[in-house]
């Protein structure tokens, strides 16, 4: 943890002397978000279990859950902006730059018990290629845990098809109505907290897997399916905020599972897996998403003359002139415009509710699968695995 803070301040520094030499390009920053994101998060998620008590994983996940939702969605994203203008972006980068100092020296004041050797451990031991693939057999050899991954593989391949428009189609629904898109960008932070808050206080369900699956279906049926359906601004409040507590449920019930399953010593090579496995078809739905809204869905949507050739075609060749300009649907808009509506926006609406649909049986279907709803009951606690 030390080491990747020390190296996400040399990057900033290194960011900040090519912008104070005019040699600043995206790539660097690209390279920047990417290096953070793959050196913090397999070092950052295995201490808490060892911090925590044996018996008790469940607020530990949420917990983390909450300060980051907190501290980059209500803390971070303002403050950048006040800062910019305060002291330009000279001063944020040297700001960044103490904040990792701050960041190592709280990680020396703790002191973080080393993990016993587990047979899981003995096996993995090998070669630098053995053991970066030990992970992947890890999950393979686990048919639960494969079970629970494949939930996510596909979960996420569908919501990213959809999250990913959430602007456009706002600001295509709300003649580019800045403002409720922040209102909205806003509640789903806040439900993320306020999902945190409830699990910390209730301890969340019995049965973890249940939030996953149940998760999976309800985040999908408010966050895409009638957050899609929704057109106006207190719709997409309430749905946001339900569909960010329902995230939160789905990912600290499931880090709490694998918290407790795997053992700490080899949790940095599992999870590391885990996340590819999970978040490696993202960029596939991104993608993806910009095609189809752009290309098919929203021409789809969209109200048409009838001296557009495919109305011409359905009105027959008697239409006179006098109602060339009359606006009409075609097949599409007739058979979804009572749900999503029609114009722009319409089609990425649209986009939404198909892919919650999907997303909705992926954490239905789950139940399906004895390995994965009995994942809790098929794998032992690492505290009992000798």
């Amino acid at each position: 943890m030390v080491i990747s803070d020390v190296a996400a301040g040399l990057a900033t520094i290194a960011i900040f002397f090519l912008y104070n030499g005019g040699q600043l390009q995206m790539w660097h920053l690209y390279a920047r978000r990417a290096h953070g994101q793959a050196r913090s998060n397999p070092s950052n998620g295995r201490p808490t279990r060892l911090l925590s008590q044996p018996r008790s994983p469940k607020p530990i996940p949420v917990l983390m859950l909450c300060s980051g939702r907190i501290s980059f969605r209500h803390f971070g994203s303002p403050l950048a902006g006040f800062l910019l203008v305060a002291v330009g972006l000279i001063g944020i980068m040297m700001i960044d730059i103490v904040t990792f100092l701050v960041a190592v020296a709280g990680v020396l004041l703790v002191t973080i018990p080393q993990p016993a050797r587990s047979e899981a451990g003995m096996h993995g031991k090998g070669s630098l290629w053995s053991e970066s693939i030990y992970g992947f057999r890890y999950i393979f050899q686990r048919p639960s845990l494969l079970g629970l991954q494949l939930v996510f593989f596909i979960g996420n391949l569908l919501a990213s098809l959809a999250f990913i428009l959430i602007n456009p189609m706002i600001l295509s629904r709300t003649a580019n109505n800045e403002f409720v898109l922040g209102l909205v960008q806003a509640a789903f932070g806040i439900g993320a907290v306020i999902g945190g808050l409830i699990l910390v206080r209730t301890g969340g369900l019995k049965r973890r897997v249940h939030g996953v699956l149940m998760g999976w279906f309800l985040s999908s049926l408010f966050g895409l399916v009638l957050f899609g359906v929704g057109r106006t601004l207190p719709i997409w409040i309430v749905f946001g905020l339900l569909a960010s507590i329902m995230n939160t449920y789905i990912n600290a019930s499931n880090q709490s599972i694998w918290q407790s399953k795997v053992a700490p010593d080899v949790q940095g090579r599992v999870f590391s897996t885990r996340r590819l496995i999970a978040q490696i078809i993202g960029p596939v739905g991104i993608l993806l998403a910009g095609p189809l809204a752009d290309r098919i869905f929203e021409p789809a949507m969209q109200l048409r003359t009838l001296s557009e050739p495919l109305n011409v075609l359905l009105a027959g060749p008697l239409v006179t002139h006098a109602f060339a300009s009359a606006r009409v649907g075609d097949g599409w808009t007739n058979i979804f415009g009572w749900l999503v509506g029609v114009g722009p926006g319409a089609g990425m609406a649209l986009l939404f509710v198909i892919t919650g649909l999907l997303a909705m049986l992926v954490g239905a279907g789950g139940y399906l699968f004895p390995a994965i709803r009995n994942a809790e009951d098929l794998l032992p606690d690492h505290d009992f695995a000798a």
